[in-house]
């Protein structure tokens, strides 16, 4: 797995980890390996009005699934939602409340910038610094701050790049007394989806918890239905259901079209198309560079 452990030079051996987490299946892993690495985990949700908010449900399903399974999770997991909806109607995105309809097809497409939601991880990043920082004072111990931003989002999202996160951090270090107590965790920085779904299985296995459990407590579509259902044609579930597709495992989410719900082998036949038609037009695009 391509991994990359942000390291500070005087941030080392962190005990404690916030976790932005989203509901979805990145975030998702990302607190499953916070919760075997780390003594104590707190996992911060933000409401700021987004379409899916099913994610919060997820996130919320997820934690209280956790910290009631049998493996001592629940003495060192605290989990608070982030109220930010007053924010809906001043951000220009198709993922909030009354934006346009979120579009469909591969995420290289330049349509999907209109998922952009402006500086949305710079507000979270600088919640869960305020957080991290706060627990590091309290506990006298090394905090994490921990996101998981991966390289599939890097060429839509700036702010899911290292750039972004080297000054972000940068600057949280030039406005902070005692902020050397506080470092990224972006450990899938230069992984994709595989990459982190190839980890969540790992993960499970050394958690002794059901990957299938836990995955189908998350949500990746950003047009899920009003059942709460996945939809399987924007790009953020196209990308999912790629990664379960490499992986060779079935996706456990229930997925839903304009017909109802659909086996997953539908939604599987329809992204190993948009996966085939992109490959098809960035060959083309080749030739013509020829």
């Amino acid at each position: 797995m391509t991994q990359l452990e942000f390291d500070h030079p005087d941030f080392q051996k962190p005990k404690h980890a916030v976790v932005s987490l989203s509901g979805g299946m990145d975030s998702s892993t990302l607190l499953l390996k916070c919760i075997k690495n780390f003594k104590t985990v707190t996992a911060i949700s933000f409401d700021y009005g987004q379409k899916h908010r099913v994610e919060l449900e997820k996130a919320k399903s997820l934690i209280d699934h956790l910290s009631q399974s049998d493996l001592g999770i629940a003495s060192k997991l605290k989990y608070r939602v982030i109220k930010l909806d007053g924010l809906v109607d001043l951000l220009d995105s198709n993922l909030v409340t009354g934006g346009e309809e979120v579009p469909e097809g591969h995420y290289a497409e330049d349509n999907m910038k209109a998922t952009v939601v402006p500086n949305r991880n710079k507000i979270f990043a600088s919640i869960t610094q305020a957080i991290a920082l706060s627990v590091a004072n309290v506990t006298k111990e090394k905090t994490s701050i921990a996101l998981g931003i991966h390289a599939g989002d890097h060429a839509v999202y700036p702010d899911c790049r290292q750039e972004f996160r080297d000054a972000d951090d940068n600057a949280f270090r030039l406005g902070n007394w005692e902020a050397e107590r506080v470092g990224y965790y972006t450990p899938y920085l230069n992984g994709d989806k595989y990459d982190i779904l190839l980890d969540g299985e790992k993960l499970c296995d050394g958690l002794n918890v059901d990957f299938d459990d836990v995955y189908s407590r998350t949500n990746t579509s950003y047009k899920p239905y009003p059942s709460g259902n996945s939809d399987y044609k924007s790009a953020s579930s196209v990308e999912r259901i790629e990664a379960f597709i490499k992986l060779g495992r079935k996706d456990p989410v229930q997925y839903e079209d304009e017909t109802g719900v659909v086996d997953y082998e539908v939604a599987k036949s329809h992204v190993v198309k948009v996966l085939t038609q992109h490959d098809e037009i960035n060959q083309i695009a080749e030739l013509g560079r020829d």
